[in-house]
């Protein structure tokens, strides 16, 4: 009996051992340290000048490419514009350059149109710089823009307006416009289908 009570009592204290949680075992003349996993944060990467330069021209790019809506310009708005255009003379040439009429000096008023679309009509002082050439076209040397379109290259910070047959070109235009660094441009969202629509009602 004595036995068996002595084997029962050394089953329970090592059963009781097996529980105990490790962080709470001691051993004289020892000490148990658990290290923490939490790493300290590296230092931000040093560029150099160069990688810096590239980085800024990098979000430039990033930002021209955000979404991005033009001002919108109404037929109210354009419409007394329109009333009253001037003649411009192009060409390098004092006896080489033919007259275009915009409608006003250093703005243009922009159909992005094919020219297919164009013959049944156009805003009074507009030009055509269909969307489909437009990017390229804005890449052209002054002289070889001239020569393509017949109207002289549009500066940077010229006013550009865009119109289409329903607004949905013209936006993609303003975007492209933008993304070639030009700055003031405005959208004719209505286009031509609001324009013969005013245009018919006051008639």
């Amino acid at each position: 009996m004595l036995r068996t009570a002595i084997a029962r009592s050394a089953r329970a204290s090592l059963t009781c051992q097996r529980l105990v949680p490790a962080s709470r075992l001691s051993f004289p003349g020892f000490q148990i340290r658990f290290e923490s996993t939490t790493h300290t944060p590296l230092a931000p990467k040093t560029r150099t000048p160069e990688e810096q330069a590239r980085k800024e021209v990098k979000d430039h790019m990033n930002e021209l490419q955000h979404d991005w809506d033009a001002k919108e310009i109404t037929y109210a708005e354009l419409k007394p514009r329109t009333d009253s255009p001037v003649s411009v003379r192009v060409g390098f040439l004092a006896f080489l350059h033919t007259v275009v009429t915009v409608i006003q000096q250093d703005t243009y008023l922009i159909d992005v149109r094919e020219p297919d679309e164009v013959v049944q009509g156009m805003i009074p002082s507009a030009v055509n710089l269909p969307l489909s050439v437009l990017g390229n076209s804005l890449h052209l040397h002054p002289s070889a823009f001239l020569e393509k379109h017949g109207f002289e290259k549009p500066g940077k910070d010229q006013q550009l307006i865009f119109y289409c047959r329903s607004g949905k070109r013209s936006t993609t235009a303003s975007d492209v416009a933008k993304r070639n660094g030009f700055t003031n441009i405005l959208n004719y969202k209505g286009s031509w289908l609001e324009w013969v629509e005013k245009e018919n009602t006051q008639k």
